[in-house]
């Protein structure tokens, strides 16, 4: 009866991280687009920063990301003073603020996966549409999306469900303001706390079984793309 209750009352966090995760990779894929085709065909010397920039959150602790967008999105933060300005109210402990940090520790799972498809097309097929009278815009929505697809939806894959499983990054962004940033890793979180183990299994093995799910679908594109190359 107790984990049924637990159920039902995590319900809203099940659906803010649902929508924080959906709103991630949505504001990613736009995101995530342009720069890879810019990283995949540019020749900027600094390219390899750039690039390292894109790939820092994979290899820094959740928790000094969130440290240094919590210290940016603050009131007198640089990015949270300017939101002030045009009226955007507060960033910190908000789901805007929950976005903007997400989208910034997803980044490489969208990023990284398309710009490699992006590489692997290579100069021939865009040589040849520009020979038929293809712009630079025309060449990056009609030649190298339609060839990233697998790709593209891979990079969509892999931030949903990355997106789904934050903890130190919201925590320290977002705190637990009940309905607006209290998301399912922090529920659990709190279930633990408690020592509510049962309600706290049940909420765990719902992310680990969709998180499997993720996986596989991953396994089955890229499999996918290589029987066809």
């Amino acid at each position: 009866m107790t984990v049924f209750l637990a159920s039902q009352s995590a319900w809203p966090a099940i659906m803010l991280t649902l929508k924080l995760a959906f709103f991630t990779t949505l504001s990613l894929l736009v995101i995530g687009l342009p720069l890879s085709w810019w990283l995949a065909r540019t020749r900027f010397r600094g390219r390899i920063l750039i690039e390292a920039l894109v790939a820092l959150p994979l290899v820094l602790p959740p928790t000094v990301l969130g440290f240094y967008l919590l210290v940016a999105l603050a009131p007198r933060g640089p990015l949270g003073s300017m939101w002030n300005l045009v009226g955007g109210g507060r960033l910190v402990f908000s789901f805007a603020g929950l976005l903007i940090g997400s989208c910034c520790y997803s980044l490489p799972f969208m990023v990284q996966p398309i710009t490699n498809a992006f590489v692997a097309i290579g100069n021939r097929p865009l040589e040849m549409a520009a020979s038929l009278g293809a712009g630079p815009i025309d060449r990056f929505f009609h030649v190298g999306i339609p060839m990233a697809k697998q790709s593209i939806l891979t990079g969509c894959v892999l931030s949903f469900a990355h997106t789904l499983g934050e903890f130190g990054v919201v925590l320290m962004i977002g705190g637990n303001v009940e309905g607006i940033t209290d998301v399912l890793s922090i529920t659990i979180y709190e279930h633990v706390e408690s020592q509510e183990y049962a309600a706290a299994h049940l909420l765990s093995a719902g992310l680990l079984l969709t998180s499997f799910a993720a996986l596989v679908l991953i396994l089955r594109l890229t499999s996918k793309r290589r029987r066809v190359a």
